[in-house]
């Protein structure tokens, strides 16, 4: 970034708008981490809104695009990702506050005939166990086969939606546990719509959008949106925006910054409003007093102090929001930026400066990018293991990254670009089976079969999880039968690994027991089985993640290794 910016221009480049003498204040610290962010080309653009009953002040810094170099302000245009649950569930009061519907209808009453709701201990799952994650559905179907991995929500159907409604069986009792779902809140608010015999954009235009002024806040691009979009990138490449058709309610929303503030003034009281009664109702926590996490209606809810903070951010493949707001309605905040790099920290930090700021560091992919463009893959390796010598603490060499840049150029279709991106990756990952993975993809789609089999079945054997590589070697002719064992572990050995493992400071994993199965639950999160390999080695199968269990000499287990994306993190039991 620092090719376009020269010292006569920064002051016009970090412009702070401030429409009265009192408006917040957007601190220097802020402003020259997310100058740091922008120059070390971490992103291409991050842009701020904070507002209180004074005023308002936006900080924008960046551009719209890599490659036209036009920059942002408060009206450029961002996908706003998960932030829309907050709109689905303000829908969702709005509906309550009116008589049309109460919060503990059960989903059943709003299906289409012939679709029925898993239940589960003969309780159903209610609307706002939808919005609040504690359904019990999962994060994503099971039945989602993307034909554009860029784009992976576009052509998942309204029948393909009920089909996976009406197959699934539910694993836990309904609302006992927090498992953030993108599948349930868009399934909320297409029955919602679907109520009203509108679209879920139209409903949303209806309540939300026309009756704030917010003009430039659509799920379809309006030519005004389209002419202000900032372009969402990856590692440094300009990717796809994503359309979610069927799942809108979960993240589809585009808007600005000067349109979310508006937002945010209406659910703080600031801005006068009918719908204010319906957003006080989406603030109020709406889980089970025993879950940690604690949930309204689509906003998340924590509090600090005595200070409550009510937020959500959320990223689609090119793009990281934030917006919060202290529930007193004294301060709110919308961070926009368009990469997939987080701002989450941005925006805590704006409503309490007691949280700290991260300082990320540079994807190792767009340096690796840059030689290989112009000086060839054979350079582009050589510098990769050079600046991992000598300069690693300096990049982030995350697996993901290269992984992120081997599929921007599949997508490209420089299928030769990305195999050799797969294979330094396999390299520097000798132990990820989504590495392998990728690589066998690549392979795959180069017609190199054989190849593509042997990485697939390497992928297999270190992940047993990975139904993907599985369903490839099938494809591939490969009989796949008897490729993964089942392995049977003592239920004793089972009951020693229970416990809590702490793996950070305040982020435990804990291993629970239900029979034969072993469970393992993040904090924050959902629990997910894990499978044995082996008597102490298990895997998830619902992402890419190992969990060995390390013992002592005296065989007792003392402690546990999380082993994803790339990174080793030893848990000690407690």
């Amino acid at each position: 970034m620092k090719n376009y910016i020269i010292p006569s221009l920064l002051l016009f480049l970090g412009t702070t708008f401030t429409s009265q003498a009192q408006a917040p204040v957007i601190s220097q610290e802020v402003k020259e981490n997310i100058i740091s962010r922008v120059d070390k080309e971490i992103t291409p653009a991050i842009v701020v809104g904070v507002v209180n009953a004074d005023g308002i002040t936006y900080f924008s810094y960046g551009v719209k695009s890599l490659k036209t170099k036009e920059l942002v302000d408060e009206n450029s245009i961002f996908e706003l990702g998960s932030i829309s649950k907050t709109f689905t569930g303000i829908l969702l009061a709005d509906m309550v506050v009116k008589g049309e519907i109460d919060l503990d209808e059960p989903l059943q009453n709003l299906l289409p005939e012939g679709i029925t709701a898993p239940t589960k201990d003969g309780k159903s799952i209610k609307l706002f166990h939808l919005s609040n994650h504690t359904s019990g559905l999962p994060r994503l179907p099971n039945n989602m086969n993307p034909s554009n991995p860029a784009n992976p929500y576009a052509d998942y159907t309204v029948k393909e939606m009920y089909d996976f409604l009406n197959s699934y069986e539910l694993t836990r009792a309904i609302g006992s546990e927090f498992e953030y779902s993108n599948y349930a809140v868009g399934l909320l608010g297409n029955v919602l719509a679907a109520k009203r015999n509108m679209t879920y954009e139209e409903l949303m235009l209806e309540i939300i959008a026309q009756p704030l002024g917010m003009k430039n806040t659509a799920i379809v691009f309006t030519t005004e949106m389209r002419e202000n979009l900032a372009y969402g990138h990856n590692t440094g490449l300009e990717v796809e925006n994503w359309d979610l058709p069927t799942l809108a309610g979960a993240g589809a929303i585009r808007s600005s910054a000067a349109d979310m503030v508006k937002f945010l003034s209406a659910n703080m009281g600031i801005l006068e409003s009918d719908l204010y009664s319906p957003m006080r109702l989406s603030h109020q926590i709406t889980s089970d007093e025993e879950i940690e996490q604690k949930v309204g209606l689509g906003w998340i809810i924590d509090e600090s102090d005595s200070v409550e903070y009510i937020w959500h951010n959320g990223a689609t493949g090119g793009y990281n929001t934030f917006t919060g707001f202290k529930k007193d309605g004294s301060l709110g905040v919308i961070v926009l930026t368009n990469s997939e790099s987080g701002v989450t920290d941005i925006g805590m930090h704006i409503l309490d400066p007691s949280k700290a700021l991260s300082d990320p560091k540079p994807s190792i992919a767009t340096k690796v990018k840059h030689i290989l463009d112009n000086k060839g893959i054979r350079k582009a390796t050589k510098v990769y293991w050079i600046i991992k010598k000598n300069e690693e603490e300096a990049y982030d060499f995350g697996e993901e990254q290269l992984n992120a840049l081997g599929y921007s150029y599949l997508q490209k279709n420089e299928i030769k670009k990305a195999i050799s991106i797969f294979e330094l990756n396999v390299d520097a990952f000798p132990t990820s089976s989504n590495a392998y993975d990728s690589y066998a993809e690549a392979l795959m789609k180069n017609k190199e079969n054989k190849k593509a089999i042997k990485n697939y079945k390497k992928s297999v054997a270190l992940n047993p999880g990975n139904t993907n590589a599985i369903e490839m070697l099938k494809k591939l002719g490969v009989e796949t039968k008897d490729m993964v064992e089942e392995i049977i572990v003592e239920d004793a050995v089972l009951k020693s690994y229970v416990g809590d493992y702490e793996l950070a400071k305040g982020f435990i994993l804990t291993i629970s027991k239900d029979g034969s199965q072993l469970n393992a639950q993040a904090t924050g999160q959902g629990a997910a089985p894990i499978f044995p390999k082996s008597n102490n080695e298990f895997y998830y199968k619902i992402v890419d993640a190992q969990v060995v269990f390390n013992l002592n000499e005296a065989g007792e287990v003392e402690s546990l290794t999380l082993f994803q994306g790339g990174q080793e993190l030893v848990g000690v039991k407690q």
